[in-house]
């Protein structure tokens, strides 16, 4: 008899658990961002409308990703766009910093770095999630 390995893939819920997990991390990076730009400006050597429009740009993604999640099943098509924002984001981030577009301190290469690498865990896992519910779904 062979016996099977249960990953956490394997969890019905895994896909709708770290899409609300990234919705929930753009929702309050965006709230952070709006309300306490100046502040993180300081901190950061980051402009303030850069924080400000970041914040604003995350907030209707985190709707968007929420309403993704929310659908049962989850549509492939929503989590592929989801993946895609997340690339873009992550590797516009860090190109920011390789082009010299911005020019943070030491505190805020590390925000922006660390953000961007946040985002691509979440946005691998969100591969991993729905190459599993692809292969459920193909029985």
């Amino acid at each position: 008899m062979k016996e099977t390995t249960m990953t956490i893939f394997d969890r019905p819920n895994f896909l709708r658990i770290v899409l609300g997990i990234d919705a929930a991390s753009c929702a309050i990076m965006g709230l952070g961002l709006v309300a306490d730009a100046r502040a993180i400006a300081k901190i950061t050597a980051l402009s303030s409308t850069l924080m400000t429009v970041a914040g604003l740009v995350l907030l209707p993604v985190a709707l968007f990703i929420a309403i993704v999640a929310a659908q049962r099943p989850i549509p492939a098509i929503g989590v592929w766009i989801v993946i895609a924002g997340n690339l873009a984001w992550g590797v516009a981030s860090v190109a920011l910093l390789l082009t010299g577009t911005i020019a943070p301190n030491v505190v805020g290469a590390l925000l922006v770095v660390g953000q961007a690498v946040a985002v691509l865990i979440i946005t691998d896992l969100e591969y991993m999630g729905l190459r599993h519910q692809r292969r459920q779904a193909l029985g």
